[in-house]
């Protein structure tokens, strides 16, 4: 059974010429492994890779394998990896985590997080990688290992940054926290940035229902030393999620640096839904970054919360993911794009249920192409079941 199907191969060639480029997705001939291409008007690419398991093929060393080869045979620099999935510690034979073991080792930043038990025979795990070609790609390296990639576009810098945690795991999770708020400070200093320019993050919460209020306290301290809130407040994603390291939080960022205006950057909110901000989490429902020659929006963590803030369809996963879905749509309507332009997702299942309800959700909304890892993972209410979070590209 395919969680993810590849985009059909029917785009006509690229016009570098054309300032109005849309995202072009390429099939590689493997079941589960979807490569989303953006030729750029400055003529290199950028390159967004999801593998995932299939029927008889659901070892993640491959599905590693997989996703290398595929940004390799492009002829790309690997910018971040994501891996899904990892068994705990003495779950498995230690071949899986070992592999974990060596994402210290690796020439860019990589994020492991383990996953549950899952329900059923559904293996809930994936990759996805971002690659460039054509630029030149510099790395960030901080406590000894690589934690970032630098590249320019020509209209900005990017920096990608992957895999942050605390250096001090025994310390409790508050101080994890803020150490590595600071951790992830210092990287972006390490290119020249600051949190200003900060404009997607992903926290994985180890036991996260336990501590997400302390964690949305250290947030809101460190947003009002750094004055997040005067400017863009960033996209994100909040969920739970084990890590090899033993930390309490690994957090992954994404931060763009405009040359002379060039890129116009701002929050969008959700037409189903009120900010974030107004019930107490600091993170703007979407991000759009206009660049001259395509948009790019980054759609944080959205789950089945209505207009006022409260959960809706309670123990009701079909109706969390309905409504959840119909939110992102909305998010997409509003900014001219569509499901279609979706360049990566991940979609986060408590207790790895409900995945074949999303599977059928999907097949009868015209979405089996989405590229999409389907994870097990705790959403940060008790009462919610489903989660999605998703990239799109469009024209200008």
């Amino acid at each position: 059974m395919v969680l993810c199907l590849p985009f059909p191969s029917k785009s006509p060639p690229p016009n570098l010429e054309d300032p109005a480029i849309k995202a072009i997705a390429v099939t590689i001939p493997a079941p589960g492994l979807t490569v989303v291409r953006l030729p750029r008007s400055g003529g290199h690419e950028e390159f967004f890779i999801t593998a995932v398991p299939t029927v008889g093929n659901d070892d993640l060393p491959g599905l590693l394998a997989a996703a290398r080869h595929a940004a390799h045979a492009a002829g790309a620099t690997m910018v971040a990896e994501d891996v899904f999935g990892i068994p705990p510690p003495g779950t498995d034979d230690g071949t899986v985590w070992h592999c974990a073991e060596t994402a210290k080792k690796l020439d860019w930043p990589a994020t492991w997080l383990d996953g549950g038990p899952g329900s059923g025979s559904e293996p809930l795990s994936g990759v996805q990688v971002h690659a460039v070609k054509g630029v030149d790609v510099q790395r960030l390296t901080l406590g000894g290992r690589i934690v970032g990639s630098v590249f320019d576009d020509g209209f900005a810098r990017h920096c990608r940054l992957g895999g942050l945690h605390a250096a001090h795991p025994a310390a409790g999770p508050e101080e994890q926290t803020r150490e590595t708020f600071e951790f992830l400070e210092a990287a972006l200093g390490l290119a020249g940035l600051d949190f200003s320019h900060v404009v997607r993050t992903w926290f994985y919460l180890d036991r996260i229902l336990s501590w997400y209020g302390p964690f949305n306290r250290v947030r809101d301290r460190f947003f009002q030393e750094r004055r997040v809130f005067d400017g863009l407040v960033p996209a994100s994603t909040g969920v739970g999620g084990a890590n090899p390291t033993g930390s309490v939080l690994m957090v992954d960022a994404y931060a763009l640096q405009p040359h002379k205006g060039k890129v116009k950057i701002q929050a969008v909110p959700s037409p189903l839904q009120c900010p974030a901000l107004a019930y107490g989490s600091s993170f703007s429902r979407a991000v759009e970054a206009a660049f001259p020659d395509h948009r790019r929006l980054w759609v944080s963590g959205t789950a089945s919360i209505e207009p006022g803030g409260k959960t809706v369809h309670l123990d009701d996963m079909a109706g969390q993911i309905d409504q959840t879905m119909k939110v992102v749509a909305a998010i997409l309507e509003s900014r001219r794009m569509e499901w279609a332009d979706v360049t990566r997702a991940i979609a986060y299942f408590k207790g790895g249920h409900g995945v074949a309800l999303f599977r059928e959700y999907c097949v009868a909304h015209g979405l089996a192409a989405m590229p999409v890892v389907l994870a097990e993972h705790d959403i940060c209410r008790d009462d919610l079941l489903f989660e999605i979070e998703l990239d799109a590209i469009a024209g200008p």
